[in-house]
């Protein structure tokens, strides 16, 4: 499959996932499905983590049905598994967690960039050639812990070191900006010595060529996106951020995806 194609079949299932489990935060996993299928592709179905030549950090663990589904569709995850998403006794929540082809759990925000500094560095110290990605949530760079990890970073020169913004504007009950402003939020990681880059975090060339780009040190990836992005009553709305929907908004999203395709 193509990426693209990775992408409308991960928003199915994603949709399908919350549904059955009546679980949260489909809007947060709609709008970075793009970037989360770009990331995933670049894994091999056939190695394990150690062997990988990318290293995925989600630090944005509440998008978890977005990652599970995207996982499944690349071949890393099985359509049993995906079945067990936030249920009793399954081996996949509704945050982020370890396993398999997930090295960190994530669901306090914060934690994964420090975590991809730590990696990132010690890759660095026994001269390996992978690369450590950090998917972001924009609401997420509230967090002081993640500009310590970025000022660290940069006086180190992590060169291995990507992180991707999924800068969908929105958080919780309300906008970025009307919550604690980020903008100019390009500048702020320029200032912290990072290479910045702006992109449309749905247009998977340019994904690509963030990801494929070498840089002198750290470099960030601003990807602009839309909250519930492929589901139009969804699109940039902040009661998604917690409603899962029922059986006839379901199918109405997946004729959508299903129009669109």
């Amino acid at each position: 499959m193509t990426t693209e194609e990775v992408a409308r079949v991960s928003r199915i299932r994603a949709l399908e996932m919350v549904h059955r489990a009546q679980a949260a935060h489909i809007g947060s996993s709609l709008s970075c499905i793009d970037l989360l299928s770009v990331l995933y592709s670049r894994l091999d179905p056939l190695k394990t983590l150690r062997d990988q030549s990318e290293v995925i950090l989600i630090s944005k663990g509440h998008a978890a049905a977005g990652v599970y589904a995207v996982m499944s569709a690349v071949g890393l995850l099985s359509d049993e598994v995906l079945k067990t998403f936030c249920r009793d006794g399954g081996v996949l929540s509704g945050h982020v967690t370890a396993g398999d082809y997930v090295e960190f759990s994530t669901g306090s925000l914060g934690h994964a960039l420090p975590y991809g500094l730590g990696r990132a560095l010690a890759i660095k110290k026994r001269q390996g050639a992978q690369r450590v990605h950090v998917l972001l949530s924009d609401g997420e760079c509230d967090e002081g812990s993640n500009w310590e990890a970025a000022l660290i970073a940069s006086h180190l020169e992590l060169n291995n070191l990507k992180v991707l913004v999924d800068r969908n504007f929105l958080q919780s009950l309300d906008s970025t900006e009307e919550t604690i402003r980020l903008e100019p939020l390009a500048d702020k990681w320029r200032a912290f010595g990072w290479s910045v880059s702006n992109f449309d975090g749905h247009n998977h060339a340019d994904i690509q060529h963030f990801l494929n780009t070498s840089f002198p040190g750290p470099a960030i990836g601003i990807a602009k996106t839309t909250k519930g992005f492929g589901v139009s009553f969804m699109e940039n709305s902040v009661m998604w951020h917690y409603k899962s929907p029922n059986l006839s908004e379901l199918q109405r999203a997946l004729k959508e995806l299903e129009h669109n395709a």
